[in-house]
């Protein structure tokens, strides 16, 4: 990726245009959870409600559901406008900002486009990319304001230590930087859940949202946990963004956290059920290789043959089967496969994409 400053997002161009298919692998969240689950009616929903700094009913239920006091929680549009509106309260044009590589494509776009100076990280794929904090210290400068990362990582699914983490806090707080974490697919942990980073320390902000791990994009119910004053600085911000939410979807999204529990059980036996299909796939092969996360729904295969770009057009052209070509995240041999969707449709495109891959291999 260039450092000029970014205008629009190539990856979610491609998303919205381009990856569409019957046997849909790009798609990186849990699949849709049905309305009529969450038992709505009518009665239930307003069109207007109260345009202040946080609906009380869901700051409650947000503060309650993260472990934090509702003052540090600013509600946003997705994942997506909380890393927006936390980068445009924290950067100003000219800041460093360090962030990791390869790195979600719109986070990098986003602080381009707001003209910080981003600087990398790198997260190797001979490493499970993991982070390795010395590289960090020594690319801060006097000008770094913020470092940024995901965990788990997009797009490889990986898991960061505790340790990890508040090494890079320290490192941070020696510099007078924060550090931004997004954690939407951190809910994905099953086995072994993971406390938000955001109690590490008081220079960690982090962003999430209902849409990846509970298939609940519709509402658009995304936070941000920064300490009480930069919370604070954000919901005025916002005004200029979005002078007051949609009081409909905000409803539905308490509504959706009062089920929390019964809506994580669907996404984790989809999960289960298509993770064992993926590891199925995994086992067979010998012209992919490079980390597998235990958690999640993304995984990032390396190609061993052949142009990857190729490979995704001949994919969808001949097999009705969508990926994500590794150029979106800066690394073009690779792919990323999503395995959030519904059970038997994942299977055939598990199967499809194998099918793809024995045809091109003989091709090649």
């Amino acid at each position: 990726m260039s450092n000029a400053r970014a205008v629009s997002s190539t990856y979610l161009e491609w998303a919205k245009l381009c990856s569409p298919a019957k046997f849909n692998l790009a798609t990186s969240g849990v699949m849709s959870y049905p309305l009529a689950e969450l038992h709505v009616s009518p009665q239930d929903l307003e069109i207007n409600g109260p345009t202040v700094y946080g609906y009380a009913p869901l700051q409650e239920r947000l503060g309650r559901k993260c472990q934090v006091n509702p003052d540090c929680i600013v509600t946003a549009a997705g994942t997506a406008m909380a890393n927006h509106l936390a980068m445009a309260a924290l950067l100003e044009p000219g800041d460093d900002v360090l962030i990791e590589q390869p790195t979600y494509g719109p986070i990098f776009e986003v602080a381009s486009y707001l003209r910080a100076n981003v600087l990398r990280f790198e997260r190797l794929a001979e490493h499970d990319y993991q982070i390795d904090t010395g590289q960090i210290a020594r690319r801060i400068t006097p000008k770094t304001r913020l470092i940024c990362l995901t965990n788990l990582h997009n797009p490889s699914g990986a898991l960061l230590s505790e340790a990890t983490l508040k090494t890079i806090g320290e490192i941070a707080q020696k510099s007078g930087s924060l550090v931004l974490v997004d954690e939407v697919y951190l809910d994905m942990v099953y086995d072994q859940p993971v406390p938000s980073s955001f109690h590490l320390g008081s220079n960690f902000v982090v962003t999430t949202s209902l849409t990846k791990a509970y298939g609940l994009s519709g509402l658009r119910c995304g936070w941000i946990l920064a300490q009480p004053e930069l919370a604070k600085r954000m919901w005025r911000l916002n005004d200029l963004f979005a002078a007051s939410p949609v009081h409909a979807s905000e409803l539905l999204s308490v509504m959706a956290l009062d089920q929390i529990r019964k809506i994580d059980e669907r996404a984790r036996a989809i999960l289960h059920a298509n993770r064992a299909v993926l590891d199925a796939f995994f086992s067979g092969r010998n012209d992919l290789d490079g980390f597998r996360s235990r958690w999640g729904t993304v995984t990032f295969p390396h190609l061993k043959r052949g142009s990857v770009d190729d490979f995704c057009e001949f994919l969808r052209a001949r097999y009705e089967t969508s990926v994500v070509p590794g150029r979106f995240f800066e690394m073009p041999q690779h792919f990323r496969i999503g395995v959030g969707g519904d059970p038997a449709m994942t299977r055939e495109a598990l199967n499809r994409l194998g099918e793809a891959l024995d045809e091109w291999a003989r091709s090649s």
